[in-house]
């Protein structure tokens, strides 16, 4: 009897230790949580000036590869360019297709929409196509992700706001897949003939962060052609 009465004690403490561990955890990943969620701790993106832009080497994706600096494409009309973060995912599609509704404005302004990956894996690009009106090439040093890389991890997926992203373009239709690097935030250029400058510059904050559409169309008007 008296040896079963020791053990009470014991038993206790084991199941306070149990509870600790427990509230301990849980309190850790509320915290994980907490953090995942606040812009305090996303890393900054650093403004990518004209100069930087305009040195950037692409690679055509064409049955005739070139290979070209990226002041090339607004050197006369400017140009407004996404930096597509994955050609597979659902997100990124929603943000072409919805860039793309707005190529009959920029076609009357004059100004081209293009777009760059950061790789080419398999059939990607062209599945990628049917959801974005414009060119495409191949950033293979990601020089439109920079001048300071920005990654976002799994962390990312405990975000309210990338869930509501995830959720918006999931109703309206989209689907992806999980092929190539997706972690790479990428982002939207208005840039303006000639030395004119960067007009917009929207850096993805998290995954699903579109572009607000009318800033790019009042960046795009504010393009100045240059003569031939």
């Amino acid at each position: 009897m008296g040896s079963e009465m020791s053990f009470l004690p014991d038993l206790g403490i084991f199941t306070m230790g149990m509870w600790s561990i427990g509230l301990g955890a849980l309190g850790a990943a509320v915290t994980g949580i907490v953090i995942a969620n606040t812009d305090l701790f996303l890393s900054k993106p650093e403004k990518a000036t004209l100069e930087f832009l305009e040195g950037i080497e692409l690679k055509s994706l064409g049955s005739e590869q070139r290979i070209f600096k990226a002041g090339e494409l607004w050197k006369k009309n400017g140009a407004v360019i996404m930096a597509v973060r994955r050609p597979g995912c659902f997100l990124c599609r929603e943000e072409a297709s919805e860039l793309s509704s707005l190529k009959p404005q920029l076609l009357k302004l004059g100004v081209p929409l293009y777009a760059v990956v950061k790789e080419k894996i398999g059939t990607e690009v062209e599945d990628f196509q049917p959801y974005f009106k414009g060119e495409i090439f191949l950033d293979e040093k990601k020089g439109f992700y920079g001048p300071r890389r920005r990654k976002m991890m799994i962390s990312g997926f405990f975000r309210y706001g990338v869930w509501q992203n995830f959720f918006r373009a999931w109703k309206s239709g989209y689907s992806g897949n999980l092929e190539g690097e997706g972690f790479t935030l990428g982002g939207v250029y208005v840039i303006g003939a000639g030395r004119q400058g960067v007009l917009l510059e929207h850096r993805e904050k998290e995954f699903g962060d579109k572009v607000n559409l009318p800033s790019v169309l009042e960046a795009a008007e504010k393009i100045k052609p240059q003569a031939s």
